[in-house]
């Protein structure tokens, strides 16, 4: 059974082009390692009027933020965990110049979790 590690975050707009480039480098790592499908998404629909909380306020985005919605998708949990032990090993995730940069979000308002797949169509 296939496995989601799942994020959503807040961005800021200003913020996107350093994040998106950020994220590259992060899909050819989890790519490299074996993650069948890595995806980041900016928000662009959200605030559809069924819906009965929106993103941006689940997320509590404010003026001038986005959220972003990502996700990596395994052959199954220990996949999962075998990958990203190999990510967290690479030279790049552990490159001393690295260390200090500033994240382009906030990370104690990034949500995350692990999903077992239950429909794959």
């Amino acid at each position: 059974m296939k496995y989601v590690d799942g994020y959503v975050l807040v961005v800021p707009e200003k913020n996107l082009p350093a994040y998106r480039e950020m994220a590259e480098k992060g899909a050819k790592i989890w790519k490299k390692y074996g993650a069948l499908q890595y995806i980041e998404s900016v928000g662009d629909d959200l605030s559809p009027e069924w819906a009965g909380i929106r993103f941006p306020q689940m997320a509590a985005a404010g003026p001038g933020e986005t959220v972003v919605f990502s996700f990596i998708v395994f052959r199954s949990r220990a996949h999962r965990d075998e990958v990203n032990a190999k990510v967290m090993k690479d030279p790049f995730m552990n490159d001393p110049d690295q260390k200090d940069m500033p994240m382009p979000f906030d990370m104690k308002r990034m949500a995350y979790g692990g999903f077992n797949v239950i429909v794959e169509a």
